[in-house]
């Protein structure tokens, strides 16, 4: 009988790879030969240039990215392993969870975050009753039936939502497609996170239908918001550029802010702000503009706090350069517009944005506008979106919350 040798990958002998080092991708042009088509979608081990396991991921000779490590082990891609990793992910947010929740509450995470969780192209997030799950890889795609049963049998949903419409996936060479495990369409609804109703869209609205990497970020600020309250009397002021359905400014209203805006250039997310702040009874002003040119328009403003948001400015390695000059421009106008002792929120959503250039970037705004500026806080995304070390662009979201002088 012969002995069928496994498929594997080997670095190049000269390889600098970051893999050598723990990061979890290999890059084509870091192997010595790509493998056989036929094994795209599957696992395959890859070793060394000295032929040390560096351990089992996925294939896709389709991707710039042709290995993404599952484990440091051998392990097969079936049922058994997703089932093993799906659990542990569970596990590891259900021990973050919140032991006395508010009454009628949702439960609101992330459940799964990609590599972070060995899971690498598989992002599930959970609104109550309802997962919202993307598969961004081929070798996930592949066994998307098989991820979404065990979904439904560990969480036991009333709904799962395939959310495959990031264009990331052409990398992968996948079609981009939105439906439901049921076949049936998934109504937009009234969703309470966190104090505050939201009319959530998860199958059709932006990424999985809430950002909840910045829902701490929701309450810091707003804590920021109440102590200004208490300092000044005469009324605080609030202004969220960039504020998508509104979040950031409703924590704001309910702390107690006399006068908030929200600004953000897409119409359907001002609408959906308007909604948002009906519903829970707040006062929030929100309106359709581009935020670069609302701080040019009217100079004559002040504000006690401001919140800055933005999508990411830098989406690729090569964008960023014109990136950090757009942080810095934003930035620098928000210093201008914050009245002595205010406050500035500031944040990246963008792994290409380290931490060293973003402190840089706001060091320069600072100087620029004449302005003292300290540290209040350093910020950072969620433990339900982990970080590996190792591993660079799972850390994206970052932040600093400023007092202004």
């Amino acid at each position: 009988m012969i002995r069928r040798m496994p498929a594997l990958l080997r670095l190049k002998p000269n390889a600098t790879a970051r893999a050598l080092r723990g990061h979890p991708w290999v890059f084509a042009n870091e192997v010595t030969e790509l493998l056989s088509e036929e094994l795209d979608g599957e696992a395959v081990e890859c070793r060394d240039p000295r032929g040390r396991l560096l351990g089992t991921g996925i294939y896709n000779s389709r991707s710039q990215i042709v290995w993404r490590r599952l484990s440091r082990e051998h392990v097969a891609l079936d049922e058994a392993f997703l089932r093993r990793t799906l659990q542990v992910a569970i596990e590891r947010r259900n021990r973050l969870a919140d032991p006395d929740p508010r009454p009628g509450e949702a439960i609101a995470r992330r459940l799964v975050w990609s590599e972070a969780d060995d899971l690498p192209g598989v992002v599930v997030d959970q609104f109550g009753d309802t997962l919202v799950m993307q598969t961004q890889t081929l070798a996930m795609e592949k066994r998307l039936g098989i991820l979404a049963a065990l979904l439904d049998e560990l969480v036991k949903p009333a709904e799962i939502i395939i959310r495959n419409d990031a264009t990331i996936r052409r990398l992968e060479g996948l079609p981009l497609e939105v439906r439901t495990r049921s076949g049936r369409p998934w109504e937009p609804r009234w969703v309470r996170i966190d104090g505050i109703e939201y009319w959530l869209d998860l199958q059709d609205g932006q990424k999985t239908g809430f950002y909840l990497d910045q829902r701490r970020q929701h309450s810091v600020v707003a804590g920021h918001v109440a102590r200004l309250v208490r300092e000044r009397p005469e009324g605080v002021r609030v202004l969220d550029a960039f504020c998508n359905q509104g979040p950031f400014a409703l924590h704001g209203a309910r702390s107690g802010a006399t006068e908030v805006r929200g600004v953000d250039s897409a119409e359907e997310s001002i609408a959906q702000a308007r909604r948002n702040a009906g519903r829970n009874n707040l006062r929030a002003e929100f309106i359709v503009a581009n935020v670069f040119d609302y701080f040019t328009d009217r100079r004559d403003e002040t504000w006690d706090l401001i919140i800055l948001d933005p999508p990411p400015f830098a989406r690729s390695k090569s964008a960023l350069a014109g990136a950090m000059r757009g942080y810095k421009e934003i930035n620098l106008r928000a210093l201008q517009r914050l009245s002595p002792g205010g406050v500035l929120a500031t944040y990246s959503c963008s792994h290409h944005v380290q931490d060293a250039e973003f402190r840089a970037m706001l060091a320069e705004a600072a100087t620029d506008a004449k302005r003292r500026v300290q540290v209040r806080e350093f910020c950072h995304q969620p433990p339900d979106h982990p970080v590996l070390v190792t591993m660079p662009e799972s850390e994206y979201l970052r932040g600093y919350i400023l007092g202004v002088d």
